[in-house]
């Protein structure tokens, strides 16, 4: 275990929270073991995370590395099949898996970086 409020054992640091701009995503690879990567988002100074994964048929998100949004940098949106999220809560609301979600990732900021449960995305 970390020291009070460090990063546990049981925990994974993802990168600095200023390694990722405003209105901007940035994904990260799959846990040793896993295959589901994750991605974070920043929209108005809060940082969202989620597993890469498309409710739809579980495809990545991102076609290319770190390209999550939109062009307008509003929502979410799926390569594979232009199914659109609200970055706030991961809810799709447009494409073939409109009300399902993208499945958060609970996430706190240690020292400046965005750390995850170890197991997250598994």
């Amino acid at each position: 275990m970390g020291v009070e409020g460090g990063v546990t054992a049981a925990e994974r640091v993802l990168c600095r929270e200023e390694d990722i701009a405003e209105g901007t995503a940035r994904g990260f690879a799959a846990a040793p073991g896993g295959f589901t990567g994750l991605f974070a988002v920043k929209k108005e100074g809060r940082i969202h995370v989620y597993v890469n994964s498309c409710p739809h048929v579980g495809l990545p998100l991102d076609m290319m590395p770190h390209r999550f949004l939109d062009a307008k940098r509003q929502t979410i949106i799926c390569s594979a099949h232009g199914a659109r999220f609200r970055i706030a809560d991961g809810i799709c609301v447009t494409g073939p898996c409109i009300g399902e979600a993208l499945e958060a990732v609970p996430h706190r900021i240690v020292e400046g970086q965005i750390v995850v449960p170890a197991a997250a995305g598994l």
